[in-house]
């Protein structure tokens, strides 16, 4: 018989000022409690407010310890890195980023023909054994993202498996699970998820029953315990991107966009920024 998880929390993703002038909503941050583990950070960058200009956006920054994933719905980053990668993540487009022992990236937002923006970055914790790490990526585009459909139902499977599909975004320490779930008025969908895995639902565009509570956008379902998501949509269509993950059930340190499992690990991620021998390759 299945569990249907219900709701342990519900977040109101508060506004935040990143990188140089990009207005965010912001779920969950690194915290020493890591109580998302093993998920550290959930944005969403839906400002739509500053003028596009080279110095809006996500400058060349360093990351060590963790995997970031960009997703993004409306308009397009232009990325690059110290590895020589370069290119534009489009509407529909996915960037799972293994950042490892260390890399500098820089992601500048540019809006669509619409003049919108919209996406999602989350960050991802690595185990001690894989911080230190050759960086990585996983460059997904939108065309080759399979999608799941029935009744009023339409998923694209980003990472983990629904039905009989599986996402293109593999080999990740935390085994996750990346949906992103349209629903019509009135439809429902429910999809297993393994008993011990942390699972977040962000939602941000229309209500719905998750588990056993009504919930509207824009906020962050964290469920409780069990082993299966089951939502029906309200009167109108309802969009959300699922998240599930193993904890990785060691300690962090965050610190800015590092986080390790020691402080002496935080100082020596400076000292090598500071030396020149941050980047690995």
């Amino acid at each position: 018989m299945n569990n249907s998880r219900p709701i342990k929390e519900i977040i109101e993703p508060r506004f935040v000022m990143e990188g140089a002038g990009v207005l965010l909503r912001r779920s969950i941050a690194p915290q020493v409690s890591n109580q998302f583990d093993p998920f550290l950070l959930f944005d969403h960058f839906a400002f739509n407010d500053p003028a596009e200009g080279p110095i809006r956006g996500f400058p060349m920054h360093p990351h060590r310890g963790i995997e970031t994933v960009t997703y993004i719905i409306q308009g397009s980053v232009k990325h690059r890195d110290s590895l020589g990668n370069s290119g534009l993540i489009g509407p529909g487009d996915v960037q799972w980023m293994t950042a490892g022992g260390g890399i500098l990236h820089e992601e500048m937002p540019r809006r669509g023909l619409d003049g919108i923006i919209n996406g999602f970055q989350l960050w991802v914790n690595l185990p001690a054994s894989q911080k230190m790490s050759r960086p990585r990526y996983q460059g997904v585009e939108a065309v080759t993202i399979p999608v799941f459909e029935k009744e009023g139902c339409r998923v694209h499977v980003i990472a983990g498996m629904l039905g009989d599909i599986v996402g293109p975004v593999t080999e990740i320490a935390a085994n996750p699970i990346y949906l992103d779930v349209a629903l019509e008025p009135g439809a429902t969908f429910n999809v297993p998820v393994p008993e011990k895995q942390t699972c977040l639902a962000y939602i941000f565009d229309g209500q719905g029953v998750f588990g056993d509570q009504e919930v509207a956008g824009v906020k962050m379902v964290v469920f409780g315990s069990g082993d299966q998501i089951e939502v029906k949509a309200g009167t109108s269509p309802l969009r959300f991107v699922l998240v599930a993950g193993s904890p990785i059930g060691e300690p962090i340190v965050p610190y800015g966009p590092f986080v390790m499992n020691t402080i002496g690990e935080i100082q020596q991620a400076l000292a090598d920024l500071k030396n020149g021998t941050f980047v690995q390759v």
